[in-house]
């Protein structure tokens, strides 16, 4: 039986919590988000505090983050080892991750019942600013974030071989993917790069892709005609059935991948309470030796 994975950036709304209660899968990757309500607590386990804000920084940053990544578990066909969050430290220890961007990413261990287990990230970009003495003002850029996330990543890969790991990671990461026109949030070069990284790490890129998903019609300008970018986010102003832009997208390591599918919600029925809409992952294990 595949282990399912949601990754959804809830955007610090409580009636996402109870879709995901309600969906029968095992695991959350949830992204801009506060606790659970009241009326939903008792029936997911987020884990310990540490996973996810262990107030490493406290004493060195004015405002810390108030929406975070998390990882949650939803169902008992799975346990999961939470990686209570260190700070920016050179050496982790086996229930630590090393973390050098406030409230970017946070990780486990997901142990299903008769597959082996698999490390999952939930990844979110933060916007950046660029430093005052640019003289920019309303530039903001999430590659900054991406390959932080990208270095605490790889603290979990020890091996140039991609097949000795299994990492499947998902989330928010605020660029466009295929993006050929810039804009003050669009810087297509940068971008590229954390595709490129994500890969030199054997981590494939997983999308989701069409036909994993309903795509922008028409197609937004700053992508070409031929694009399989599926939308994922929706502005204030656009309705689940007329949003044109993916910023939510997943990656596995190479030849785990090959195990794992993925899709976007982003029909208008399914689309859920938030402004993006879920990614499903679904993990298909080959059977544990016992």
């Amino acid at each position: 039986m595949p282990t399912t994975v949601v990754s959804w950036n809830i955007a610090k709304r409580a009636e996402p919590w109870r879709q995901l209660a309600a969906m029968d899968a095992d695991v959350a990757l949830l992204q801009e988000a506060t606790p659970p309500p009241p009326d939903v607590a008792p029936d997911v386990d987020t884990g310990p505090d540490e996973h996810w804000d262990s107030r490493w920084y406290e004493g060195r940053l004015e405002h810390p983050s108030d929406r975070w990544p998390m990882v949650v578990r939803l169902s008992d066909r799975v346990e999961v080892e939470w990686f209570r969050q260190a700070g920016p430290i050179g050496e982790a220890r086996g229930d630590e991750i090393a973390v050098s961007g406030l409230g970017t990413i946070a990780a486990a261990r997901v142990i299903p019942r008769d597959a082996p287990p698999f490390i999952v990230a939930s990844m979110y970009a933060r916007w950046i600013k660029p430093h005052p003495s640019t003289g920019s003002r309303s530039a903001q850029f999430s590659d900054t974030s991406t390959h932080r996330i990208i270095s605490d990543l790889s603290a979990f890969i020890g091996s140039a071989d991609p097949g000795t790991h299994r990492i499947l990671a998902a989330g928010d990461l605020n660029l466009i993917h295929g993006a050929t026109r810039r804009q003050s949030t669009v810087h297509p070069v940068r971008d590229r790069t954390v595709l490129e990284r994500m890969d030199a790490l054997g981590l494939e890129f997983l999308g989701p892709r069409h036909p994993g998903g309903r795509r922008a019609d028409p197609v937004p300008p700053e992508l070409p005609p031929d694009t399989l970018n599926v939308p994922t986010f929706k502005t204030p102003r656009q309705s689940p059935a007329t949003a044109s832009i993916q910023l939510d997208y997943a990656f596995a390591s190479r030849g785990f991948h090959e195990r794992v599918e993925v899709r976007a919600m982003n029909s208008v029925e399914e689309w859920g309470a938030s402004d993006h809409c879920r990614l499903l992952i679904e993990v298909n294990g080959e059977r544990q030796e016992r």
